[in-house]
Parts: structure tokens; C-alpha cells; sequence
């Protein structure tokens, strides 16, 4: 990357977004006085602004994208994605080998358990679903194409937080929407949590500082998680 003193300001970037420390790269490279663009999959209606240039939706795989680096003369590609977003990752190393770009990760660690946390920790979302006890109600803070293998469980009761409704009624047994986003606040996420009577967390191990306030505040609750690994 151009240092912070002599940018390279020839540079052409195209981010492939989707998170807060990719909508920060954004903003201090577009600083910088470099050409950037954010890729973002489109999943969320209104996403927050970014800094510099937006470009919403798929582009068909690993050739699609290589045609478009190409096409827009882009020099440099940052992943900058969800550590879960493993289709575009797997896709922008292949585009960026086709297009002979250099591909920048910027891959967030995983979180680390702590003392206190009482964490389950599975390789699959159906290794989640079938580590909850029965009568558990459950948080699943996944993400709504994250679902299906929890439909199955029709003995637990389950609160789906994401931050659009969905357009089709969910087939749980039991459920209710939360359409909200994480709160940064452990404080919060624990009232959240006492509110809607939850027993069980369920999340990703996506690593970061945004939603780690659930983590938080199931550690300082004594609050099973089930997290699923990468």
C-alpha cells in the first residue's frame, strides 16, 4: 500500500467492503487523494456511507470480476470483507491472478476466549443447531442467509436480529424479528438479552470491535454461546 507520506496517487483501488474497518480504509485512502471504490454484495437495503466511489451487487464470479478490474483499470484490489465471506475471497484471488493485480487481505483475528466465557465452539452452523438444548431460546445473531439450519430445531424458540425484515415470513416454528443493528454497548446487548428472555447465544466468530458487545455481555450474564469457528 502507498505510504500515508507519498501516496501513489496513479493508484486505482477497488475495496471489497462489507465492514466497518473496510468503510475506515476507504475513508483514509480517499484522504490520501486516491481513486477508490467500495464493492459492497448489496444484502443491506441502506448501508452506511462510504468515502470515495460505491458499487453495489455480485459480478459472476472470478471472471466477472477480473472483466470489471480490467474494464475500470483498476491497480489494486484490498479484501476487506467479512472473515465468513468466503465466496468473493476465494473469487477476488482468482480474478486478481487473472487480471495480474496485487490482492491486499486485510482478514480481522478471530476473537479469543476469554475467562468467564462460556463458549461451545462448533465448525458448522448445523454443529450450532445441534449443540442448543431443547426449550433454549435463542439469539441468532448470523446474519438472515445464515438460517436454514436452525429450521429444523422446532423446539427452541429462537430471536433472529437482522438489519433488514425479511420479505417472506420465516418457516421457524417459534421466532420473533428483531430488525436492528448490534449495539456497541455490552450494557445494552445484556438488556436486550433479559428483555426477550434469552438463555442461548449463537454467533460467528467474525472477530472485530463492532459486535463484540454480545460477547461481552453473555460473559458478564453467565450466558451459554455457541460460536461457530471459521
Amino acid at each position: 500500500m502507498p505510504s500515508d507520506a507519498h501516496p501513489d496517487k496513479s493508484e486505482k483501488i477497488l475495496i471489497l467492503g462489507g465492514t466497518r474497518e473496510a468503510a475506515e480504509l476507504a475513508r483514509q485512502l480517499v484522504g490520501q487523494g486516491l481513486d477508490v471504490t467500495t464493492s459492497l454484495a448489496g444484502r443491506t437495503k441502506e448501508p452506511a456511507p462510504v468515502e470515495g466511489k460505491l458499487r453495489m451487487g455480485g459480478f459472476g464470479g472470478a471472471e466477472g470480476l477480473a472483466a470489471y478490474l480490467k474494464a475500470e483499470g483498476f491497480t489494486r484490489v484490498i479484501d476487506a470483507t467479512h472473515p465468513f465471506a468466503r465466496n468473493i475471497s476465494a473469487n477476488a484471488v482468482k480474478a486478481c491472478d487473472i487480471a495480474a493485480l496485487p490482492l491486499d487481505i486485510r482478514t480481522r483475528a478471530p476473537w479469543q476466549k476469554q475467562p468467564g466465557d462460556l463458549w461451545t465452539e462448533v465448525a458448522s452452523l448445523e454443529d450450532a443447531a445441534n449443540a442448543l438444548p431443547q426449550n433454549a431460546r435463542v439469539l441468532l445473531a448470523l446474519g438472515r442467509q445464515y438460517l436454514d439450519a436452525f429450521l429444523s430445531r422446532t423446539d427452541c424458540h429462537f430471536v433472529i436480529r437482522m438489519v433488514d425484515p425479511p420479505e417472506s415470513p420465516l418457516a421457524f416454528t417459534s421466532h420473533e424479528i428483531l430488525a436492528a443493528k448490534p449495539s456497541s454497548d455490552p450494557n445494552e446487548e445484556a438488556a436486550l438479552f433479559r428483555s426477550h428472555a434469552i438463555t442461548h447465544l449463537v454467533a460467528r466468530n467474525s472477530g472485530g470491535h463492532g459486535a463484540y458487545a454480545k460477547i461481552i455481555a453473555a460473559r458478564k450474564m453467565g450466558m451459554p454461546v455457541v460460536m461457530v469457528g471459521r
